[in-house]
């Protein structure tokens, strides 16, 4: 028999000598086992926790759209102050007309770097077709905010030259829309009501999944659910608040009405990521100019906002790594105590073993046979409780969660780590004991 064949042997002979002990104590095993197995689990719902918010941080970033600068229209605020007759007066005397399509014409074609530009128009509308009524919203748009939003159609055409010049009654629908009023037919070509005019369905929208934390913390709403109309058709056949109307007056002060914006939003796209903020501040300087520096309007960046939330978020993660870690940590300790104990008790096992030819290092595999197989058993333990945690939380906590590969992997691996290192130390500690001294042990 070769050297190599009997070498296999007594590894294997050791195994088993490791594994009778283990099952002999199941008990202190499963305790010796413990810290592994919380450590495990925490590691794994720590990751899945971080890796849910992650991807719920890049969701967001995708519904913004990337390299977005946001300009929305802040409405007069009435609460007046007597002491400030004089600021009132002053403020009275400017003017502002609000966000306008004036201001997206002079936005394109003073700043440079600019790669698209999509104003927005929106409004509560109802819905009817086919005795089905049903609440949504109407958006005024130009083909850019598709661009810009990363919108896609699913099918159907775009709005043509055409139908943005003469603001003709067409308009895309939200996959929604068209699952509620149109469940079993092709939408494409019928007609559709929203309020007193009927629209005619030229497209349908992709399906996009927002979740209930985006349209929260973003105030964005259910894209599914929108009609788009070319914006010129809303203001010609829906809503126009640029217009002056009896109804835009004040008779105390002669003030306008709360929301004199002609438009809702404007989204502007840059080329490059650099270029958000001294483009941003530019906007702002333009605006100001334009509106007689009334500050009607504010400017944000919701990609550097979800950025600076995603680096705060890793931050996050790597104190939660560490505290789970940390279980880890002690879980290692804890088998090397429990393996230092079972030398002492093993003493005369293992100078019989030295005496009747067992090797030193068969004396040291015995014992790391031990110390690993707790820890991958407790290992395992912890992967199962950990993805159990995990969808416990995306369950009851409303809580996004992603378990991958990867981190399953990672404390798999660490708990079996830290079971070979921690057990190193009573491995070589049940090894040099000397056969004859063990042999007399009491």
């Amino acid at each position: 028999m070769s050297a190599e064949n009997i070498e296999r042997k007594r590894l294997w002979a050791n195994f088993y000598i490791a594994l009778e002990a283990v099952i002999a104590n199941k008990v202190r095993s499963l305790l010796t086992a413990l810290g592994i197995i919380f450590g495990v689990a925490a590691v794994i719902a720590m990751l899945a926790i971080g890796n849910g918010a992650q991807q719920e941080i890049l969701e967001q970033i995708k519904l913004v759209g990337v390299n977005n600068i946001v300009v929305e229209p802040v409405t007069e605020q009435r609460d007046e102050r007597v002491d400030e007759a004089s600021d009132l007066e002053e403020e009275r005397a400017r003017f502002s007309p609000g966000l306008k399509l004036q201001d997206v014409e002079a936005i394109q074609q003073t700043i440079p770097g600019i790669k698209n530009i999509s104003p927005e128009i929106e409004m509560e509308t109802f819905l009817v077709q086919s005795g089905v009524r049903r609440s949504a919203k109407l958006v005024g748009i130009t083909p850019a905010y598709f661009e810009v939003l990363d919108f896609k159609l699913l099918e159907g055409r775009m709005f043509s030259e055409e139908n943005m010049r003469n603001g003709e009654p067409v308009c895309i629908i939200g996959k929604a829309v068209a699952n509620k009023f149109f469940p079993k037919e092709n939408p494409l070509g019928k007609r559709i009501k929203s309020g007193s005019q009927w629209l005619e369905i030229i497209g349908v929208m992709e399906e996009r999944y927002v979740s209930e934390q985006s349209i929260s913390k973003l105030g964005i709403r259910d894209f599914n659910m929108d009609v788009y109309i070319p914006i010129q058709t809303m203001l010609l056949r829906f809503k126009n608040r640029d217009l002056v109307l009896a109804s835009n007056l004040e008779d105390d002060n002669n003030r306008r009405s709360d929301n004199y914006h002609q438009l809702d939003k404007i989204v502007i796209q840059v080329e490059e990521s650099e270029a958000l903020n001294p483009t941003a501040e530019v906007v702002t300087k333009l605006l100001e100019r334009r509106h007689n520096r009334v500050i009607d309007f504010e400017v944000t960046i919701p990609e550097l906002l979800l950025k600076q939330q995603q680096r705060t978020q890793n931050i996050f993660n790597i104190v939660l790594g560490a505290i789970a870690g940390i279980s880890l940590l002690v879980g290692g300790i804890g088998i090397m105590n429990i393996m230092l104990a079972s030398v002492l008790e093993r003493i005369k096992e293992i100078g019989l073993r030295l005496s009747l030819g067992a090797k030193k290092s068969d004396i040291v595999n015995q014992f790391l046979f031990e110390a690993v197989m707790i820890s991958v058993s407790g290992g395992l333990i912890g992967v199962i409780l950990g993805i159990i945690l995990a969808q416990l939380v995306a369950r009851f906590g409303d809580f996004p969660t992603v378990i991958t590969l990867p981190s399953i992997l990672l404390s798999f691996g660490v708990a079996a780590t830290v079971g070979l290192i921690f057990g190193i130390a009573p491995a070589r500690k049940a090894a040099s004991q000397d056969p004859i001294t063990s042999l007399r042990y009491e």
